[in-house]
């Protein structure tokens, strides 16, 4: 890449309100690495507590949701079993207005798309306090068929969200769409 080309990049996100971008590998030590880079970001943006927590909060969701289901997996050899799950994905955080917003992006599976898109449109229509409350009810029981978590991820961004959290999936070949979810804070 050259320097007209990565500085054309630059002025694209600046013009968008990105203050931080991130696409590539997502692992743990990455989700790690990162987040302390934005909570430094976030004190000298002098953003208080709640805002900070809440924008980190986010952000280790989303990063955790591409580690965990992002069908685009890094190639590596068979040596390297350690990083033979290593996901790929993008993540930016910016503002708009008064928000901070953080949107990322990975490829799904077309399989995938309908149950995704069903389950974040009922999340986005349940206020916070219905959130609240199948949060406790989700924390009692067992984890959600194909979940590899808790499941509370998707209602932990929207708990934290200040409006409506958004989604999108654009199809990108025979067997993947790409799926984007914004949350402002």
């Amino acid at each position: 890449m050259h320097a007209r080309e990565l500085f054309d990049i630059r002025t694209v996100l600046r013009k968008q309100g990105i203050i931080f971008a991130y696409s590539g590998p997502v692992t743990e030590t990455v989700l790690s690495g990162v987040g302390e880079a934005i909570k430094q970001k976030l004190v000298i943006d002098d953003a208080d507590t709640k805002t900070l927590r809440s924008v980190f909060a986010v952000f280790v969701e989303q990063m955790q949701n591409m580690i965990r289901y992002s069908a685009e997996k890094v190639p590596s050899s068979a040596t390297e079993s350690p990083f033979s799950e290593m996901r790929y994905g993008i993540l930016t955080i910016g503002r708009e207005g008064d928000n901070y917003v953080v949107h990322a992006g990975n490829l799904v599976a077309h399989s995938d798309v309908e149950r995704l898109r069903e389950r974040l449109g009922k999340i986005r229509s349940m206020n916070k306090e219905e959130l609240r409350a199948v949060r406790k009810e989700r924390l009692r029981g067992d984890p959600e068929e194909g979940s590899k978590g808790a499941g509370l991820g998707l209602m932990e961004i929207a708990r934290r969200a200040s409006k409506p959290i958004e989604f999108d999936f654009s199809d990108v070949d025979d067997e993947h769409a790409f799926f984007t979810l914004k949350a402002a804070v």
